[in-house]
């Protein structure tokens, strides 16, 4: 589809520091998602600016250095750490004679070499020709010259033409395809709503080491590495907590600063088990001494996807990194857990990380102790055998069985609603 120069896997790096804190990058993390995306980088280079050049984004003499870097290194691409407009891109080409790539089209050829599911495939495909379809017309630039006279007149109009039509027709082909997905994800949701099973979604920073935590509770071998973006397809595994009982984990995807809108867009499905989890595990590097401004472009990503009124639980990871950490439970003021520190890597803090989880999810829970005539003992307690609420039961003298139950309050609701108020006559008190 585009008439363009051989892309190539050796790159130059063009950064550039910014007083505006919006427009604000991290240098060390554009060369993790550079050596991420399996290309390597021959030459950084650096300068500062109060605002992007409308022409180039740098300024003039910039460009010229960069575009002198690439003949001098040989580079066969120029990667920036920020996010272009398609005319910027175009007048770089122009100038560089080589690709030019921007921090979101970095981030997309991420993504589309790590997905593996049918649906992860579909969400980047179409955050990928979303982002293509901005730029179609630089791909056709030699066709776009219209010549006077009947029959001069190029075919730039014409092609162009075609082609968007045809992103349009695939965009909507792909929209129907997830709309399925979506519906087939909507119906594991409401089953799981109905058995009154609580979801907890792991969220955080690319590379916080939500899949290593994963692995380490759930024994589930999902691919985990050192790497920005190793999980992009989510992966839900059933866990058993204590006085909860089963619960789903959900592994999804890492969030980065300025994610791109358009992958926002195209993993609204995934990210739907982070709005409905009924608590999140927020995952953070507590080695990386940024873990704050981490934890806020986290936060600004759940507000944008609708999830920042999800219950949270920070999760403190690769304290064995550090020097001064033990495993701990941190306590509000009312005595609720809201951090827990630990090493998923080595697995230390696990057991407290289910013990915060079943202090968080237990605040739904009833418990009684119930006093059962012989004539209504083997109703009842098949109920509560078959809700695996049971504590403890005895016999009194009188052939009563004495039953500690601790069960959901939904579940409690459901069998008082069937019992009447029978039920509440056999409550010891």
């Amino acid at each position: 589809m585009f008439d363009r120069y051989e892309s190539g896997e050796r790159a130059v790096l063009v950064h550039i520091n910014f007083t505006q804190e919006g427009e604000w990058e991290d240098l060390a993390e554009f060369e993790m998602l550079v050596s991420s995306a399996g290309v390597e980088s021959l030459q950084v280079v650096t300068g500062s600016r109060q605002s992007p050049h409308p022409k180039y984004y740098v300024g003039e003499g910039k460009a010229q250095e960069i575009a002198e870097t690439v003949q001098f290194t040989g580079a066969e691409i120029v990667i920036f750490n920020h996010a272009l407009s398609p005319a910027q891109e175009r007048n770089l080409e122009r100038l560089c004679k080589c690709r030019v790539l921007d921090r979101t089209g970095l981030i997309l050829d991420i993504f589309a070499q790590r997905a593996r599911t049918h649906e992860g495939k579909l969400q980047v495909e179409l955050a990928q020709l979303r982002h293509i379809s901005t730029r179609l017309v630089r791909g056709w630039t030699h066709l776009e010259r219209q010549k006077g006279g009947i029959g001069l007149r190029g075919p730039g109009e014409t092609q162009l033409e075609t082609d968007r039509r045809l992103l349009r027709e695939r965009i909507k082909s792909i929209l129907r395809r997830l709309a399925k997905v979506a519906k087939q994800r909507e119906q594991g949701r409401r089953a799981r709503a109905k058995a009154e099973i609580p979801t907890i979604s792991l969220v955080g920073y690319t590379n916080a080491g939500k899949s290593t935590l994963f692995n380490c509770i759930t024994s589930a071998g999902v691919y985990a590495a050192d790497q920005l973006f190793a999980t992009l397809d989510p992966t839900l595994r059933k866990i058993e907590l204590a006085d909860v009982g089963p619960a789903i984990l959900a592994d999804t995807v890492g969030f980065i600063r300025h994610l791109p809108h358009d992958l926002v867009a195209a993993f609204k499905a995934t990210l739907q088990e982070t709005q409905e989890a009924d608590i999140l595990l927020h995952v953070v590097d507590a080695s990386d001494e940024r873990f704050r401004e981490n934890i806020r472009a986290v936060d600004e990503v759940l507000e944008e996807i609708e999830a920042s009124e999800v219950p949270s639980l920070l999760v403190m990871n690769k304290i064995d990194t550090m020097d001064d950490q033990s495993p701990r439970i941190e306590l509000d003021d009312e005595g609720v857990p809201r951090a827990v520190w630990l090493s998923a890597k080595e697995g230390r803090g696990i057991e407290m990380l289910f013990d915060a989880l079943t202090m968080r999810l237990a605040s739904n829970m009833v418990a009684h102790r119930l006093c059962v005539p012989p004539a209504h003992q083997g109703r009842f307690r098949s109920q509560f055998f078959n809700l695996r609420c049971i504590q403890q039961e005895e016999y009194d003298e009188q052939g009563n069985l004495l039953i500690d139950i601790r069960m959901k309050q939904a579940d409690w609701s459901r069998i008082e609603k069937r019992e009447g108020a029978l039920l509440g006559n056999f409550i010891v008190t």
